[in-house]
């Protein structure tokens, strides 16, 4: 049984951070990820990061494109499991 796509959101940047751009995707819509894949690269002001899955599940859609800017707790992909 498969089940519906989840929101999965931008982390917290710490730092007094509320944003960070966007700079590549990593795993691309239809991809297969396991808890701890990447699944983007973010800038902020202090460094790049890696944003990593949380589960693992099949990203569905992308909430945002490169160059974007984004804050803590936007929708950045959806991720669905099954």
């Amino acid at each position: 049984m498969t089940h519906s796509p989840v929101d999965m959101r931008v982390p917290g940047f710490g730092h007094g951070l509320g944003e960070a751009l966007l700079i590549e995707w990593v795993a691309a819509v239809g991809d297969l990820v396991e808890r701890g894949d990447v699944i983007a690269v973010i800038e902020t002001d202090k460094a790049s990061t890696e944003i990593v899955a949380e589960r693992a599940g099949r990203v569905t859609a992308h909430s945002a494109t490169a160059g974007t800017v984004l804050k803590t707790g936007d929708p950045l992909y959806q991720l669905a499991s099954g």
